[in-house]
């Protein structure tokens, strides 16, 4: 008999970093919980990171999550942008590493796919597939129906991850 798994996505942001948690039996989905963490838009990045990881940690900490997903950033602005945007990125990755949590990335594109059968869908296009895979799922905003998205995802590929060995 399969066991369940807790999984938690992350769409990494400075400015707003969604998350979402699923819990996946075989192909079964259930909606456990989901959020943005917001640090505050002005100070120092060091301390907006910092307190980025400290909501981050803090969803950890409540939800339990035993494995983590987190998408891969699409930037089309400029170059400082891109930077800031990748240095979040590493804070939703290192920290569910930090809680002993496999951390597994996937492409925008493949997420879309994942969820609603193409990988050049809408946001509201997957929006929608969110809520009809989890129809008990209560959340606002693009950025935690993008981490259910990443979350849902990887629950359908990490069947196959697992038997590359990526997995333990």
């Amino acid at each position: 008999m399969s066991k369940s798994v807790r999984i938690i996505g992350i769409d990494p942001g400075l400015r707003r970093c969604g998350w979402g948690i699923v819990d996946a039996l075989d192909n079964r989905l259930s909606f456990v919980a989901a959020g943005t963490v917001t640090p505050p838009i002005d100070g120092m990045l060091a301390d907006r990171l910092a307190m980025l990881a400290a909501g981050l940690k803090e969803v950890l900490t409540q939800h339990q999550p035993e494995e983590a997903a987190v998408e891969e950033t699409f930037v089309n602005a400029g170059a400082r942008s891109a930077l800031i945007l990748g240095q979040a990125r590493g804070v939703a990755l290192v920290t569910p590493a930090q809680h002993g949590l496999f951390v597994a990335e996937y492409a925008t594109n493949l997420v879309k796919k994942s969820v609603v059968g193409t990988g050049h869908a809408e946001k509201k296009q997957v929006e929608l597939m969110v809520r009809t895979l989890l129809p008990t799922a209560n959340f606002k905003g693009a950025d935690a129906s993008d981490a259910l998205a990443v979350a849902i995802c990887h629950a359908h590929h990490r069947v196959s991850a697992r038997r590359m060995g990526a997995l333990l």
